[in-house]
């Protein structure tokens, strides 16, 4: 199969008049400046797909339905309630449908493969399934259906806060001991068609021994954690240990290049430096972060630093690969009052440096990056030729116009096969005709 694009951002920079041959998922040859063969598939501007790091898949259900104020102040903590009441009646079947219309989203927005931050895993009362699996199994096939290149993350949950708290009524369904966790993993290492790393879900929901326990489990795998995500929290953890979520976490664990920090909003310089010195990756969700009043990371510093960052869609409130990257962009922009904050260099795009930057991403999901060069995956993203926010443009700038300008994405491949067709996943009708009754039943 062959695909020619007007324009390819080559891992050299853009070429114009490029053909790419695809074989077995893979990008098998790339050749710029040529015209188009006869069955040649002619299309826009291209680029490499992006990872998303960060996805409770489930979530996407639940979108719109924690923003009524209440009597008090509102804040992640009033947010988790609404969640907790939300996942009482979901069950196999309706993660499965909900993920999947998150999934194709995803696709349909440019993110190519995802880190499935997993913590739903119990029936309603909190007992086990009899496939203790059955939850996870659901989340991969809603990645099956869809075509999504799947990390599943299960998550390691036991505690309330920190010291070992006891778990709350509306924490049931989450939690797991090291030997329950162990077998799950058993289970879930003979599924095909994904990358398993494990998630212990923040400080203030394991002890110091389970961390090490369940971190020893998987030697090799992406190790994702929440953490310092709320003032709060790091107060709570300042005052169990006397150190600050990342400070504890850097001085009691081996922290390397295959850990992702989630949100890390709450953060020092001295610690910002630290992370980057290790080789983790910081999982940023500005859309999510925003929704919840988390607070900004200092993404300028960081990156300044060599750190390196991934996006998520988190909550998947709303899920758009552009306006994640755009929103890391305008907070950095209100908080230190000037623009191109996150550009990489004097006279480099921004739009480009956001987009490079969140295409490391894949390391933290134990994937190879999308790029467009012989034996890469191809994952490969296309915009609208004829949409006016890119009209006049060439090269970076048709990054610019899609993060910043609206530009719209055409279509998308996933290991090779065709995705998305005119902004729209093929397989979206049958997923919405699924999601739109579960959910009235779900909401009823």
């Amino acid at each position: 199969m062959a695909l020619w694009f007007q324009q390819a951002l080559l891992p050299d920079g853009w070429h114009d008049h490029v053909r790419i041959t695809l074989s077995g998922g893979l990008v098998a040859d790339v050749v710029p400046g040529v015209a188009p063969q006869p069955g040649d598939e002619r299309h826009g501007p291209a680029f490499p797909g992006l990872p998303n790091v960060h996805s409770h898949a489930f979530q996407r259900g639940m979108a719109g339905l924690a923003e009524q104020a209440g009597e008090g102040s509102d804040s992640f903590w009033t947010w988790r309630e609404v969640m907790y009441r939300f996942v009482d009646r979901l069950d196999p079947e309706g993660l499965h449908a909900i993920a999947a219309l998150a999934y194709a989203e995803m696709l349909e927005s440019g993110f190519t493969s995802v880190g499935e931050f997993h913590y739903l895993h119990h029936a309603p009362d909190g007992t086990s399934y009899a496939d203790p699996a059955a939850m996870a199994q659901a989340i991969v096939q809603a990645a099956e259906d869809t075509g999504i290149a799947l990390t599943l993350l299960p998550v390691f949950y036991a505690h309330a806060g920190f010291g070992g708290a006891a778990p709350a009524h509306g924490q049931r369904r989450f939690l797991h001991s090291p030997d329950s966790f162990a077998r799950l993993l058993e289970a879930l290492s003979t599924l095909e068609g994904l990358t398993l790393g494990i998630a212990p879900h923040s400080l203030r929901a394991v002890t110091p021994q389970q961390l090490a326990a369940i971190t020893a489990l998987a030697p090799d795998a992406p190790v994702h954690i929440h953490i310092a995500e709320q003032i709060p929290e790091v107060e709570a953890c300042l005052a169990w240990s006397g150190q600050r979520p990342v400070e504890w976490l850097m001085d009691h664990a081996e922290v390397d290049p295959r850990w992702c920090l989630v949100h890390a909003t709450h953060v020092t310089p001295a610690e910002c430096g630290a992370i980057a010195r290790s080789g983790a990756t910081v999982g940023l969700c500005p859309i999510t972060e925003a929704n919840l009043g988390d607070g900004l990371f200092p993404a300028r510093a960081f990156l300044a630093q060599g750190g390196r960052i991934g996006i998520g869609s988190d909550s998947n409130v709303q899920i758009d690969a552009a306006a994640e990257l755009r929103l890391l962009e305008y907070g950095q922009r209100l908080t230190h009052h000037g623009r191109n904050l996150l550009a990489s260099a004097p006279g480099r795009s921004t739009g480009a440096s956001l987009t490079l930057a969140a295409q490391q991403g894949a390391r933290a999901l134990g994937q190879a990056p999308a790029q467009l060069a012989p034996g890469a995956p191809a994952d490969i993203v296309t915009l609208r030729s004829d949409h006016p926010a890119i009209a006049a443009r060439s090269g970076d700038r048709l990054l610019d116009g899609w993060i910043f300008a609206g530009a719209r994405i055409d279509s998308v491949w996933r290991g090779g096969r065709k995705r998305v067709s005119a902004g729209v996943h093929h397989a979206r009708p049958q997923i919405e005709a699924r999601y739109v009754p579960l959910l009235k039943a779900l909401l009823d």
